[in-house]
């Protein structure tokens, strides 16, 4: 039995984009960096980087004055914390030049380093001159809403969020739904690869929204006849949009027990009750995902369904990550 999912084989590294002090690069304000051991030692394998410091890009050098948002008139600066240097033009315009060159790398995702005016994703503070009013963590990097806006399905993180290992599993597999989503449409595809595609990705996106793989069905059930290049940017954003939802432990709980369903006439009561066991045990927090995982996969094997076998849900990313250990 050809057996995709179960599969550890070798793939072509995904390309990733990434903020240059996280690799370790000496690119920070004070000539230091901030290498992330995770994205270097662990995943690094898997992927080939594009470091950009946008800072460098504009010139200023390091070591350099450090710089934030500030609310000026109704707009957001990015300017020097001691000189007030106004650097919003040169940011944005940079950001704008590296767009096409993020183009022709055929990323997978993103990984933005937090808490910085250039490069933050989230809650980013925004300074206000105004006495009495402190900073605000409402804003995001000027250059990385500018990379967001140019790519808005492209999965993208900080790394100081990765240390959670739920978003951190997550960002993965979003990572490699991307690569397979994109080499799916980049082919000369026809309605029932796509019909195929949906099929094999249906555990994993009703582990992150049963909604959204019901409406995803209903687009691929009227495909036929329809604008095939607007069809394959509907589909991908709505199908990146629902796995950017994290999994809960129910819908999880909910994934295993249909799985389950496939080995019932195949197993003794012995086996069914150790099985069910096994994904309570998983709901209710005494052990990770990856046991009754684990033991389905094995059912998978001994009893040859090759449909459980196709889905993406059982590996989801490469096992040598170990990321639903901590799930």
């Amino acid at each position: 039995m050809t057996d995709p999912a179960l599969s550890t084989t070798d793939t072509p590294p995904l390309t990733i984009g990434i903020s240059s002090c996280l690799l370790g690069q000496n690119v920070r304000w004070d000539r230091g960096h901030k290498r992330d051991s995770f994205l270097c030692d662990r995943l690094g394998p898997y992927v080939r980087y594009v470091p950009v410091c946008p800072e460098m890009g504009i010139g200023l050098g390091t070591p350099r004055e450090t710089i934030h948002l500030e609310q000026r008139d109704g707009a957001i600066r990015l300017l020097g914390t001691r000189t007030a240097a106004d650097h919003t033009d040169a940011m944005t315009a940079f950001a704008a030049d590296t767009v096409p060159r993020l183009y022709a790398e055929d990323l997978c995702g993103y990984v933005f380093k937090k808490d910085s005016p250039s490069c933050g994703l989230f809650r980013i503070r925004i300074y206000d001159p105004r006495p009495g009013h402190p900073p605000e963590r409402t804003g995001t990097g000027l250059f990385a809403a500018g990379i967001r806006a140019a790519f808005p399905d492209l999965p993208m993180e900080e790394d100081g969020r990765l240390n959670d290992p739920r978003l951190r599993e997550n960002f993965v597999e979003r990572l490699f739904a991307y690569r397979r989503v994109t080499d799916l449409f980049r082919q000369d595809w026809r309605t029932g690869d796509l019909v195929d595609f949906h099929s094999r990705e249906k555990l994993a996106l009703m582990a992150h929204s049963p909604e959204a793989y019901r409406a995803l069905g209903q687009m691929v059930a009227t495909a036929k006849g329809q604008d095939r290049t607007a069809l394959a940017a509907a589909y991908r954003s709505q199908y990146m949009a629902a796995l950017s939802k994290l999994a809960t432990p129910g819908r999880m709980t909910n994934v295993l027990n249909h799985m389950a369903g496939y080995f019932r006439r195949d197993l003794d009561a012995a086996d069914r009750q150790e099985l069910a066991d096994t994904i309570t045990e998983y709901r209710n927090g005494l052990v990770p995902l990856l046991v009754p995982l684990t033991l389905i996969r094995h059912y998978v094997r001994k009893f040859d369904v090759t449909y459980l076998a196709q889905q993406t849900f059982l590996s989801p990313h490469p096992r040598e990550l170990m990321l639903r250990n901590a799930l």
